[in-house]
C-alpha cells in the first residue's frame, strides 16, 4: 500500500512554477499511506509524488519506476502477485532494475500499450506518463481494491490516492454533491438492485473505474476510458460437476492466499470466526509464516458469536488470537469521530469502520513490524453469502424470490408511475412484461443482477474502508476473495447447479471443510456488529451522537449546505427518540445525514491531513485461554446496562409474561403485550427452557444458573440476544 498524488499540465510542455509545492502538500496529505519513503517527480508536464509503504522488495522498491528506455514513468499503489512469473515468461530478455513488485507493469505497458494489464494478477492503482505519446495513463486493479480519484483543475489534471489530496490543491472545486449522496442507494439502503457508477459524493471528483484504464492526451485533453475487465457474464459451464467445481475453486482459493501472504514484511489477519476468515486463516498458516490474528471483542460480537468463534478458530490453528474489548463506554470523541471521517472521505463511515480502525491501531502498536493484513473481505458478494439472508424462504428458491422483488424494485425505480400496481397489495396486479422482462430480464433470473448489485456495493462500501482504515495506519489490506480467477469460475456455475454450490456458499464450506473446525464449517452466516447484536452497535451509534450536547448533530446542522436540505428539528427530534428506545435502528440512517454534514463543512474549512493527527492511547486487548471458563468474566467485560452480570437479577418486564399450556409441557410461550410472540421448545434449546424456567425476579443470574444447573456459556448467546429484544431484563442486586 502506497500514496499517489500527481499533477499533469494540459497543452504545456512544463509544469508552471510553483507546482512543486503544491505537488508537496498533495504527497502529505497521503502520507500516512506510506511512512517508509518519500519522492517528488517532476518531468516536463508531469509531477508525481509517491510515499511508499515497503512489503516486496523493501531495499530497492522506491519510485518512480521505469521502462528499459526510460520512456515510460510508472508510479503504483498495490501489489502485482504474478510479477515474478511475468519477468521469467512473457518478460522474458527484459532487465528489471529492482525488485519491486510493480516494475514489471512499466514494460508490459512498453511493449503491450493499453493491453498491459491483461495478464496481470493482483491489486493496483497505477498512474503512468508514457513520455513518447504524451499520454498520462490511470488505471484500477478489477474490483477497485485500490483508490484512485481524479479531477480538472486549471488546465491541469490532479490525481491521488485519496480525495483529500485533490483538495489540497488550491485550485480544485470543493462541494459536496448533497443531491447525489441523498438518492445513492448505499446511503439510503432501499431494497433494490443497482449497478449505478461508484459515488465520490463530491461533485467534480472522479474515480477510475474498476477494471479500467483512462488514458488522457496532454496535448489536447482528450479523455479515452479502456475497459480491460468486465464482471464475466453467466454462461454456465454444463461439462463441469459440483465436485470439480470445489475441486477447481479449493485450488484457486489456496493460491490466491499464498499470494497474499507473500511479503517481505510481517503480516496479520482479521478474524470473525466465520468461514470466510477463517478458510484464510488456515490456508495462510499452511505458508509456515507466523500470522498473529486479532478479533473485536464487544457486546454485539458477544452475541453473534464472532469473539468466541474467533478464539476458537486461532486456538485450533494454533494462531496467537488478539481480542480488542470495545465496551459500552467506548465511544469516539467528538474529534475522534470527525478525524476517522475525514480519513475516509465517505458519509458511509459508521461502526464498522471504526472498530477496523481501532483493530488495526493496537495492531500496529503490538506489532510495530507488521506492514499487511489479510482479510476475508468479498467472499460474501460472489459466492453466496447473502443467500440466507435477502431470502423468503428456506432454500435457494426463496433466495430468487427475495431478489427478484429487489429486481421488480429496481424496474419501478426507473419507472416510478407504475409502482401503485405492485404496492400494498397481496399480488401484483401487472404481467412483468410491462417493465421489460424478457428471457434476459433480472425478472427471469435475477441471479446475475443480483451479483452486478453486490459488486458495485463491494467497491463503495467494503473495497473504500477496508483500504482507508488499514491505510490510516500504514498497513496494506489483502483480500485473497477478490482473485479474478475465483470470481469467474463462480460466473461459469450453471444456473441448474448455483443451488448446491451457492446456497449459503457451499462451495466455500466444501472447499476448505478439512482445514477449518467443523464447528465452523458449518456456522451460519452472521452480521459483523448488526444482526442479532444490532442493538449494542446502534446504541453506540447514539451514545456519539448525544456527547458534548449533541455537538457532532448541531456541527452538522450548521454546515452551509445542511442548512439548504436538513429539517433541524426534525433531527433533533429523531435523536431525542432514539435516545430513548432500547433499539435505536434508525440510528444508522441519521449518522449518514451528520457525516453529510460534517463533510460539507470540511471541504470549506479543510482539516488537518492525518499525519498530524495527535497520539492517543490504543484500547485494550486480551488474550483468552479458556472461553467456557472465562465466558462470565469476558461477558462482564462488555456488557452494557441492560446485560447483568452474575450478581444482577434476572426479571421479566412488566410486558412480558411467561406462559407453559398443560397440553404442551415441553415448550413455554413468551407473551409481550398481551401477544404470543415467541416459543421457546425444549427439544430444540434445553438449556434455554431450564433456564427460563428459574426466572422468578428474585434471584441472581449466578443463582439461575446454579438453580437450572446450566453453565452459562450454553445460555450466554439467547439471553444476551432476549435481553437486547426487552424479553428480560437486569436489575442491580
Amino acid at each position: 500500500m502506497c500514496g499517489l498524488a500527481g499533477i499533469a499540465a494540459l497543452g504545456e510542455d512544463n509544469l508552471p512554477a510553483g507546482v512543486g509545492t503544491i505537488l508537496a502538500g498533495m504527497s502529505r496529505a497521503v502520507g500516512h499511506r506510506g511512512p517508509d519513503a518519500e519522492q517528488v517527480y517532476m518531468d516536463g508536464p508531469v509531477g508525481l509524488g509517491f510515499r511508499r509503504l515497503a512489503l516486496v522488495g523493501p531495499e530497492s522498491g522506491d519510485q518512480p519506476l521505469f521502462s528499459e528506455d526510460g520512456k515510460v514513468v510508472l508510479i503504483a499503489n498495490g501489489e502485482v502477485y504474478n510479477h515474478r512469473q511475468l519477468v521469467t515468461g512473457s518478460l522474458t530478455g527484459v532487465r528489471t532494475r529492482t525488485n519491486s513488485d510493480c516494475e514489471v507493469l512499466a514494460h508490459l505497458y512498453a511493449r503491450d500499450g493499453l493491453r498491459f494489464l491483461d495478464d496481470v494478477v493482483g491489486m493496483f492503482a497505477i498512474a503512468l506518463w508514457d513520455r513518447m505519446r504524451h499520454r498520462l495513463v490511470l488505471a484500477r486493479d478489477r474490483f477497485g481494491i485500490k483508490p484512485l480519484y481524479y479531477t480538472r483543475v486549471d488546465g491541469a489534471v490532479l490525481f491521488a490516492s485519496e480525495i483529500k489530496a485533490l483538495f489540497a490543491h488550491p485550485g480544485c472545486r470543493r462541494e459536496l454533491d448533497w443531491e447525489g449522496a441523498l438518492a445513492d442507494q448505499s446511503l439510503t439502503m432501499s431494497p433494490y438492485l443497482t449497478d449505478a457508477p461508484v459515488n465520490t459524493w463530491f461533485r467534480g471528483i472522479e474515480i477510475v473505474p474498476a477494471g479500467s484504464i483512462v488514458s488522457i492526451d496532454l496535448r489536447d485533453g482528450e479523455v479515452d476510458r479502456h475497459q480491460y475487465w468486465n464482471l464475466p457474464s453467466f454462461e454456465g459451464d454444463a461439462g463441469i460437476s459440483d465436485e470439480e467445481f470445489v475441486r477447481t475453486y479449493r485450488d484457486l482459493l489456496t493460491g490466491a492466499v499464498r499470494d497474499a501472504a507473500t511479503a517481505d514484511a510481517e503480516l496479520g489477519l482479521f478474524l470473525s470466526g466465520g468461514i470466510d476468515s477463517t478458510a484464510v486463516a488456515a490456508l495462510a498458516g499452511a505458508t509456515g509464516s507466523p500470522i498473529h490474528t486479532f478479533t473485536v471483542l464487544s457486546g454485539g460480537t458477544l452475541v453473534t458469536g464472532d469473539s468466541e468463534f474467533g478464539h476458537r478458530a486461532a486456538s485450533t490453528l494454533g494462531m496467537p488470537n488478539h481480542q480488542l474489548v470495545f465496551d459500552a463506554k467506548t465511544v469516539p470523541a467528538v474529534d475522534e469521530w470527525k478525524r476517522l471521517l475525514w480519513l475516509l472521505e465517505t458519509p458511509l463511515c459508521g461502526p464498522e469502520q471504526y472498530y477496523k480502525y481501532e483493530l488495526y491501531r493496537y495492531a500496529k502498536q503490538a506489532r510495530p513490524q507488521l506492514r499487511g493484513m489479510l482479510l476475508g473481505a468479498g467472499a460474501d458478494e460472489y459466492n453466496g453469502g447473502f443467500s440466507t439472508v435477502f431470502n423468503v424462504g428456506a432454500d435457494w428458491a426463496g433466495f430468487e424470490s427475495g431478489i427478484r422483488q429487489m429486481a421488480r424494485a429496481a424496474a419501478l425505480h426507473k419507472t416510478p408511475a407504475l409502482a401503485p400496481w405492485w404496492e400494498c397489495r397481496e399480488s401484483p396486479l401487472l404481467e412483468g412484461a410491462l417493465l421489460g422482462s424478457s428471457a434476459t430480464s433480472p425478472l427471469v433470473d435475477p441471479y446475475p443482477a443480483y451479483v452486478a448489485s453486490r459488486h458495485r456495493y463491494l467497491q463503495q462500501y467494503n473495497c473504500w474502508h477496508d483500504d482507508r482504515t488499514a491505510a490510516g495506519n500504514g498497513i496494506e489490506a489483502r483480500v485473497p476473495f477478490l482473485d479474478h480467477r475465483i470470481i469467474e469460475l463462480l460466473m461459469r456455475i450453471p444456473t441448474r447447479q448455483r443451488a448446491g454450490l451457492l446456497w449459503d456458499k457451499k462451495i466455500l464450506r466444501e472447499a476448505v471443510r478439512d482445514i477449518v473446525p467443523s464447528e465452523i464449517a458449518a456456522r451460519p452466516k452472521g452480521a459483523f456488529i448488526w444482526g442479532e447484536g444490532a442493538g449494542f452497535t446502534h446504541r453506540m451509534v447514539v451514545r456519539l451522537l448525544s456527547q458534548q450536547d449533541c455537538a457532532l448533530l448541531e456541527e452538522a446542522l450548521a454546515s452551509p449546505g445542511a442548512r439548504q436540505v436538513l429539517c433541524p428539528d426534525a433531527a433533533r427530534a429523531m435523536l431525542g427518540r432514539l435516545r430513548s428506545e432500547r433499539q435505536p435502528a434508525d440510528a444508522r440512517l441519521l449518522l449518514s445525514l451528520v457525516n453529510l454534514g460534517l463533510l460539507d463543512e470540511m471541504t470549506r474549512q479543510l482539516p488537518a491531513v492525518p499525519l498530524d493527527a495527535p497520539p492517543r492511547d490504543v484500547l485494550t486487548a486480551i488474550s483468552i485461554g479458556d472461553w467456557d471458563c472465562e465466558a462470565p468474566a469476558i461477558a462482564e467485560r462488555v456488557r452494557d446496562h441492560s446485560v447483568p452480570s452474575l450478581h444482577d437479577v434476572v426479571a421479566f418486564p412488566e410486558n412480558v409474561l411467561l406462559v407453559q399450556a398443560r397440553q404442551s409441557p415441553s415448550r413455554l410461550y413468551l407473551v409481550v403485550d398481551g401477544a404470543f410472540e415467541y416459543v421457546v421448545d425444549a427439544d430444540l434449546d434445553a438449556a434455554w427452557f431450564a433456564f427460563l424456567q428459574t426466572v422468578d425476579g428474585e434471584r441472581t443470574l449466578g443463582e439461575l444458573l446454579d438453580l437450572c444447573g446450566q453453565p452459562y456459556v450454553s445460555v450466554e448467546q439467547t439471553l444476551l440476544a432476549s435481553i437486547d429484544a426487552g424479553l428480560l431484563q437486569g436489575i442491580p442486586a
